[in-house]
Parts: structure tokens; sequence; C-alpha cells
């Protein structure tokens, strides 16, 4: 596991763990202003999501991936709801991927935009990913950035794109209702079909999705022979070279799925 936040002196807010047989990565995501809503912010929020997770799959073996991810924003949700305003729309919110082996199968789970990518011994990789929040963002990018940044209609467009997280035929994400998790992308396949799997931030997921610096078949290659730092630091390098905001950049590589 590789973690990396977007600049030097600002927290992290991604997280990745991993039990014996299994393993979670979580993108907080924060709005300015969220402090205001929230006195623990984004970080705080993405660590005890991802510890409730681990915690949950090391005791829980006979729920799906999904009961356990609502149980685990409910928990969350509850720590906090006596000292912030969880149901603000400003409040922490987070991506989240999970992996986790049973009877023979690889089970997984992808909500919002993090990317998870099994690695198939015959075969093109298998990548799992949540495209909705990315398509109804594009909708709204042409209008955001003809706004000037900080202006009436630049942040009125911003709440217009809001509006639509947690909302039917809109983008889900774990936030403060557990429901969220019945909307994520789940699924299985045996583990002996696979040679490996990864689960990517969005903000290390930039090397394919923003940069195309290699495909998900490249991704793999790369870090069966140099590990996720190296792919953390191409993605550091094409942002400085296209003058982009570096994100936080965390990457889960598992191997050896059958030995677990």
């Amino acid at each position: 596991m590789t973690s990396a936040a977007a600049r030097a002196g600002r927290a992290n807010e991604d997280f990745t763990g991993a039990v014996p047989t299994a393993a979670v990565l979580v993108d907080g995501a924060g709005i300015p202003g969220t402090e205001s809503i929230c006195r623990h912010g984004v970080a705080w929020y993405a660590g005890r999501l991802g510890g409730s997770l681990l915690g949950l799959l090391s005791l829980v073996r006979d729920r799906s991936l999904s009961a356990l991810l609502a149980e685990a924003i409910e928990q969350v949700t509850d720590d906090h709801r006596d000292t912030c305003d969880v149901a603000d729309p400003i409040s922490p919110s987070a991506t989240v991927a999970m992996l986790r082996l049973s009877d023979g199968l690889i089970e997984h789970l992808v909500l919002g935009d993090s990317v998870l990518v099994l690695d198939r011994a015959d075969g093109a990789p298998l990548v799992v990913s949540d495209p909705r929040e990315v398509i109804i963002s594009r909708s709204y990018q042409p209008a955001i950035e003809a706004a000037a940044q900080g202006s009436d209609e630049y942040h009125r467009l911003l709440r217009d794109l809001r509006a639509n997280r947690n909302q039917p035929g809109g983008f889900w994400v774990a936030k403060d209702d557990p429901r969220a998790a019945d909307e994520a992308i789940t699924g299985s396949c045996p583990i002996s079909e696979l040679t490996g799997a990864v689960l990517l931030s969005n903000g290390a997921g930039r090397i394919v999705d923003r940069f195309g610096l290699t495909d998900w078949p490249g991704v793999m290659a790369v870090l069966a022979s140099s590990g996720p730092a190296e792919i953390i630091h191409r993605v550091r390098q094409a942002e400085a070279r296209h003058a982009v905001a570096a994100d936080d950049a965390t990457i889960a590589y598992c191997t050896d799925l059958g030995e677990a």
C-alpha cells in the first residue's frame, strides 16, 4: 500500500488498510466550508469510515459488502451526529472501494469515483468503476469553467451540481445516509481466475483516465515490476508537466490472492 498527500503540510484525506481476507480504500471528499459544519474534518471521516469497515470485515463474514458499508456509514454518522451537522450538503463524504476473499470468490464493491482492477489470468483486466459522478460533472464543467471563480454564478453552478449527490438519477457517495450503500457497484468472481487486484483513489487513477500515460494492463505491469509508488511518481510528474493541481493518491495492491 502507498498513499501520498496532494502536497506537503496538507492532511491526506485518503485511507487504505487491509486484514487477511479483505482490503479497503476510502477517498475523502471535502467542499470549502466543511470545517464550519464538521469540527472533525474530511481526513477524520475517511479514517473513521475505513477503520469501521476493516473491523466489520474482520468480524462479520455472513453479510454482503453493501450491508457492511451501510453499517459503517451509520456508525461514523452516529460518532459525530451530536457535534456536527451531518446532514448538511457540505459535510464530509467519501468514495469507497472494497475487496473480500470468501469461499473461493473475490467479492468487490465500488461507490463513487475510486477504481478497482482485477487482474485476470486469462484475458484483459476487469475494471470496476462507478462513472455516475464523472458523467454528471462533465455536463456542468463548461459552465463552471466559464464562470468567474468565486462569483455568485460559480457558486450557484456548484450548488446545482452537488444537488445531484445521493439522489435518484444522480451520483452516490458515503456520507450520512446508509442507504447510499445500496447504490454501490458490486460483483464477484472466482479467485482461481485472478492473479492480483488493485484499489486506487481517483488521484492515482489519473494515470489512465486523465493523463493517458498507460492503460490498465500497463498499470498492472508497472505494479508487478515496480510497485505502487512508481504509479504515484508518474502521476505527480504528469501533474507538474500539465500544471494540474495534485490530488491525494492512494493504492492498495493485492497479490497471492489464493494464499489468504
